[in-house]
């Protein structure tokens, strides 16, 4: 797939966010727009899945450590065909199956329930360990935020994960710079972040979260890596699309009013504009 489609996907995706987190008056847009570039690459380049068979044994696997951003997730999903996109609509409604955090139980195309930080990574490094010893060849991917890496279990899990040489896994960290209380390095710094998993014997790669070569470059580096599990440390916007949303910690978890999300989806219909250009 072209940059050029995958961006217009990603912008698709930004939108679905912005829907269903209006329409739920809840939910945490500024994590979700951050990762929404990942999330279009991964689904739609990167990991072998199918719509058609969600919990084919064979798939690959993708944890969302930071479950909260799971509106980001949701829209990924649902522009490739795991579910309507119109059900983007019933996030957080009573009944829906589409939660707060994600549900692997009601969900198709979730791999894990997660939501309490710093827990899904390790279930992630659980599954690649069970892809070893059973001999499949699946990989497993993981996001994680910046303000989650200071969970002391992410440590314990990436310890794990590099003495037992996983290979087949891949941690990603959204490094946009912002949690719920403001600034990472204000709250608890967890710099440097690449050292400190390069201590852990992963394999380090630092690129710009919202460039698709970028990232097509790092996970073909990340198979290529024999022996060491891999850690992509990934400079992102907080919010990144809106204007008012990006690099503002108020946007963490709260949800854009009826005037705000106008003006968001103003925004994302400007590029969806200049995406149009460039398509004749």
């Amino acid at each position: 797939m072209t940059n050029f489609e995958l961006a217009k996907i990603a912008n698709q995706v930004r939108k679905g966010i912005l829907s269903s987190v209006h329409e739920a008056k809840a939910g945490h847009p500024g994590g979700s727009l951050s990762a929404a570039d990942l999330y279009t690459f991964l689904y739609f380049e990167e990991m072998k899945v199918d719509p058609k068979n969600p919990d084919d044994p064979d798939r690959d696997r993708f944890v969302l450590s930071k479950g909260h951003t799971a509106p980001g997730l949701y829209a990924a999903l649902a522009h490739k065909g795991f579910f309507p996109v119109e059900d983007l609509l019933k996030l957080r409604k009573l009944g829906s199956y589409l939660q707060g955090h994600p549900d692997m139980k009601s969900t198709p195309g979730v791999d894990m329930s997660s939501g309490s930080l710093g827990q899904g990574v390790s279930a992630a490094v659980g599954m690649a360990l069970g892809a070893k010893m059973d001999g499949k060849d699946f990989r497993v991917y993981s996001l994680l935020g910046d303000g989650e890496i200071q969970e002391g279990q992410v440590w314990e899990a990436a310890m794990f994960a590099g003495a037992r040489q996983l290979d087949n896994l891949v941690l990603i960290v959204d490094v946009n710079g912002l949690q719920i209380d403001g600034k990472i390095e204000d709250v608890c710094n967890p710099h440097p972040i690449d050292e400190k998993f390069k201590a852990f014997n992963f394999n380090v790669i630092t690129i710009d979260g919202h460039s698709f070569d970028d990232m097509r470059d790092a996970f073909a580096k990340a198979r290529a890596a024999k022996g060491q599990p891999t850690a992509i440390i990934m400079k992102t916007v907080k919010g990144k699309g809106v204007s008012f949303m990006e690099n503002n910690a108020d946007w963490h978890g709260k949800a854009p009013n009826d005037e705000q999300y106008e003006v968001a989806m103003a925004d994302l219909n400007k590029i969806d504009e200049e995406l149009a250009k460039g398509d004749k």
